[in-house]
């Protein structure tokens, strides 16, 4: 397994952990169906969240969220609506969040995007 796909997996492994230890209740990771992949699929009291983790060992490239772009959001949208209709969730209100980590030495900051970007409808933005 290579440098970055480990680097991926410690940081999903830490936003787990992080949105336990603030009371969210994990449903799914690393949903996967057709249209794309959900890192990690959430409830936050009455909020269903999608969150896209994203892990650097440096800002040399630009800050972790900066790597989803658009047509990211737009797989995860897809997936999304994807997975309600599946499991039958459109009663809940629904929220987009990236969770970005910046390894520092062993340790890891987390910063915690909480709707860091919307879906208007249809597939538009």
């Amino acid at each position: 397994m290579g440098n970055n796909k480990l680097l991926g997996n410690a940081g999903e492994d830490i936003a787990c952990k992080y949105l336990s230890s603030i009371g969210y209740r994990l449903l799914q990771r690393n949903f996967a169906c057709k249209t794309g992949e959900i890192d990690i699929i959430a409830s936050d009291k009455d909020i269903l969240a999608f969150i896209e983790v994203k892990t650097r060992s440096s800002e040399r490239y630009g800050k972790p969220s900066e790597a989803v772009s658009v047509a990211k959001q737009k797989k995860i949208v897809k997936t999304a609506l994807w997975f309600m209709s599946q499991y039958n969730m459109f009663d809940y209100m629904v929220r987009f969040d990236v969770i970005e980590l910046l390894r520092e030495g062993d340790d890891y900051g987390v910063n915690h995007i909480k709707d860091a970007f919307q879906y208007s409808g249809r597939y538009g933005y």
